[in-house]
């Protein structure tokens, strides 16, 4: 990690933090810097990974569109550790990676579909502060994906709020996920109009 947090982390020791680095470098590939600083209240830590772990499991809602909001909020919140997370999560998925890779300058990119714009754009307005979610913008997105989906993006988006607005405030920042597993670098606009490492 290149950037300093703001708790500094601690070893994470023991049989049940052995399990813990375990755990993530089975599904991550690397132990997280994050997980140190969290080890600090382990209640804390394991509930958001429990319910983390839960929001993957429901089903109403593509992944695709998933991953999409979820970058969208991101970036949109400004949480390179969940930009850099999510990515990962495309790729481990099998899910398209270049328009993954697009996420941060999605309104100027041409890989997306009008249906992953709207999911983008319904992510990007419930993250502002305050939301700016439209009736317009909400029964559009219902008429698209249905009921069920529609509340299960905005609790994901609402998950994802929750968690990238903590590792903001704890200085959390990106551990290359994506790095580790050879990605491209995500986008961003730069003064050019190219795309340029955050």
């Amino acid at each position: 990690m290149t950037n300093q947090t703001r708790i500094p982390a601690v070893e994470v020791t023991g049989v049940y933090g052995g399990l813990v680095k375990t755990m993530a470098r089975r599904k991550l590939g690397i132990v997280p810097d994050s997980i140190g600083v969290l080890w600090q209240h382990r209640p804390v830590m394991m509930d958001m990974m429990k319910f983390g772990g839960r929001t993957e499991k429901w089903d109403e809602l593509d992944d695709g569109l998933s991953v999409l909001a979820t970058m969208a909020a991101a970036a949109t919140v400004g949480c390179s550790f969940c930009l850099d997370l999510h990515y990962f999560m495309a790729h481990d998925k099998g899910l398209d990676e270049a328009k993954a890779r697009e996420v941060p300058i999605w309104r100027e990119s041409t890989r997306f579909t009008p249906l992953e714009r709207l999911v983008m754009e319904y992510s990007e307005a419930m993250s502002q502060t305050p939301p700016t979610v439209t009736d317009e913008l909400s029964d559009a997105l219902r008429a698209e994906i249905g009921t069920p989906a529609l509340i299960e993006l905005a609790a994901k988006v609402g998950y994802l709020n929750a968690t990238a607005r903590s590792n903001i405030a704890l200085g959390i920042h990106a551990d290359g996920f994506a790095d580790a597993c050879g990605l491209a670098p995500l986008a961003t606009a730069g003064s050019t109009g190219v795309a340029s490492r955050p």
